[in-house]
């Protein structure tokens, strides 16, 4: 499914009269800085607020948040070559960074969450560049049919971010040496390698770089959303420093990696998942579950859940047959427990 984003006659792209826009963008290439820097704006956006932040990381490979570290990248070679390993609080597959490619992110309330309108940002803004891009799917942005961005979301309780990553000029061969995706993943998605199916950006108009993507992102958000107040991220550095220590542990980026009795694994529409169980006479003493999927909240409470019911489908399915609170969820756990029929 493409969606066409049409600037015309679309009453949710005039700015909102009561709305305080930010800018704000990164002085610093280091993942885990600018990951806590992100949480902390998002810790604390205000209720009419919305933020534009802007990054950029250093030969990084950042995973979601329920991925398993160990499998989704060649982390020995990057660290030996001078990279670095990030985890984000979003879900979805990981990604590589490096000066050639811009991130950005989008901060605000729940109430004022408007993935449509976040996107149009992005398009307008790269139409403005002569780049005729398109929504496609649930979270790509595509040029004839290839991928230059991908995007993922994270919602607490009251705030909410939707971020990703545009290729712009990035080195493919470093991030293909890097990553780790899987053939049947590859398969799902009807290509034959991770390279035929992305692109950058300075493929389609010669000369483009981060900067001036970055500020025409600036133009086009304060044409949707008004005229927004450039902020130094160095009004937030006590907060980040304390942060961005969590994010540089090897307890946030790895987490344990325990033996597991019984591993199950299988790739749905909506993303991969394996689940992991411990087992003490015949009770799930702990379910670890890694996923690409994009609902991280929804993967972490799959694996709570679990925890001290017997390793009995019934037992389970009647645990989380309570868990789903939208259609797509529901979807999800229909797959999952499906498959789970099967195995147990």
């Amino acid at each position: 499914m493409k969606r066409h984003w049409h600037l015309k006659g679309d009453l949710s792209t005039l700015p909102n009269s009561n709305t305080f826009s930010k800018i704000i963008c990164s002085p610093f290439h280091e993942p885990w800085y600018n990951l806590a820097l992100e949480e902390v704006l998002l810790e604390g956006v205000r209720d009419n607020e919305v933020i534009l932040y802007l990054w950029q990381n250093e030969n990084t490979v950042v995973v979601g948040k329920n991925q398993n570290a160990w499998k989704e990248c060649d982390w020995k070679l990057l660290q030996a070559e001078g990279g670095k390993l990030a985890r984000r609080l979003s879900g979805g597959g990981g990604v590589f960074h490096d000066l050639g490619n811009l991130n950005y992110t989008f901060i605000m309330p729940k109430q004022l969450y408007n993935l449509d309108k976040q996107v149009g940002v992005i398009l307008s803004s790269l139409r403005a560049l002569g780049i005729d891009a398109q929504y496609s799917g649930r979270n790509d942005l595509t040029v004839n049919d290839k991928k230059f961005s991908g995007n993922a979301f994270y919602f607490q309780e009251n705030a909410s971010y939707h971020h990703g990553t545009l290729l712009i000029n990035t080195d493919f061969t470093k991030m293909l040496r890097y990553l780790k995706v899987s053939q049947e993943k590859i398969n799902s998605k009807g290509i034959y390698s991770v390279r035929a199916r992305v692109m950058n950006l300075a493929e389609i108009k010669a000369g483009l770089t981060p900067f001036i993507v970055g500020e025409s992102l600036k133009t086009s958000f304060q044409q949707l959303y008004g005229k927004a107040q450039e902020i130094s991220a160095e009004n937030y550095t006590e907060a980040v420093n304390a942060l961005s220590k969590k994010y540089a542990s090897w307890q946030w980026r790895f987490g344990e990696s325990p033996k597991f009795d019984i591993s199950f694994a299988k790739r749905f529409i909506w993303g991969g998942i394996e689940i992991n169980f411990t087992l003490k006479d015949g009770i799930i003493e702990q379910a670890i579950i890694y996923s690409d999927a994009m609902d991280s909240a929804f993967i972490e409470k799959l694996g709570f859940t679990m925890q001290g019911l017997p390793l009995e489908l019934k037992a389970i399915e009647q645990s989380l047959q309570k868990l789903a609170s939208c259609s797509y969820e529901a979807e999800m756990l229909q797959d999952i427990l499906g498959w789970l029929q099967s195995k147990l």
